[in-house]
């Protein structure tokens, strides 16, 4: 394994394979950064995606597949935006003010250059040495919003930009897993796709966005049967759009 403060790469990158990328796969946070948030909160969805770390080591046990994954939380900063939005360096997220995150122009470049930027300085660097046949950009969401009332009923879902090749193969393979597949749900590719526009529509390398439902991902059998189903998945939809 390969790691930095900002990242980790685990298992063996190939020519024509797959590499996995978490943006939150992790709620670490430095321990000279004080967020001042109750401790409490890194635990929930605001901080990171739950289970995600876990599915992509599992799929990274797998030849030709490896995953990349943040080393911080996304409180500490949120590599799947855009540089220059707001919540690249969240000042609130689902209700919960981030009091630590008010920082001046200074500290705020200063965190950006800490994390966003070797982060996608090595992701960058590791698609150019061993380009995959495709990304799985890996994440999950959790069933219901603090801020909203409105349930998730999707278990998984795929989120895409403009590029739909493996979108439109993967939703059909998910369905006849006989889960309930939202198609740009919870939430539009159209408008969170930050990390995926960057290092694959930019360059043409075909991806798939994956949202799983954080209960779906609650115990280790469940991230295992979902680590075999993505690197089934992943590799029939790598072929079709090879």
């Amino acid at each position: 394994m390969s790691e930095h403060e900002a990242w980790c790469l685990i298992g063996t990158p190939r020519f024509g394979g797959i590499l996995v990328v978490s943006d939150h796969a992790s709620n670490r946070v430095p321990a000279d950064i004080d967020l001042g948030i109750d401790m409490a909160l890194l635990g929930q969805h605001i901080a990171i995606d739950l289970g995600v770390a876990e599915v992509g080591a599992l799929m990274a046990q797998r030849p030709g597949i490896a995953a990349f994954q943040a080393g911080v939380s996304r409180l500490v900063c949120d590599c799947n935006r855009e540089e220059h939005a707001p919540a690249v360096i969240p000042i609130a997220s689902d209700g919960h003010a981030i009091p630590g995150n008010a920082l001046d122009h200074a500290a705020h470049q200063a965190r950006l250059a800490r994390f966003f930027h070797p982060y996608h300085a090595a992701l960058a660097e590791l698609l150019d040495a061993n380009p995959p046949a495709l990304i799985l950009s890996l994440h999950s969401f959790t069933p219901l919003l603090a801020t909203s009332d409105e349930p998730r009923p999707w278990q998984v879902g795929v989120l895409y930009n403009q590029d739909d090749r493996a979108a439109r193969l993967a939703i059909p393979l998910l369905e006849a897993e006989g889960l309930i597949v939202g198609d740009q749900q919870p939430y539009s590719g159209h408008l969170l796709n930050a990390t995926m526009n960057r290092h694959a529509e930019a360059d043409g390398r075909p991806y798939l966005g994956i949202e799983i439902r954080q209960d779906q991902l609650a115990t280790a059998a469940q991230q295992a049967v979902w680590a075999e189903r993505l690197a089934r998945i992943c590799n029939t939809v790598a072929l079709g759009v090879g």
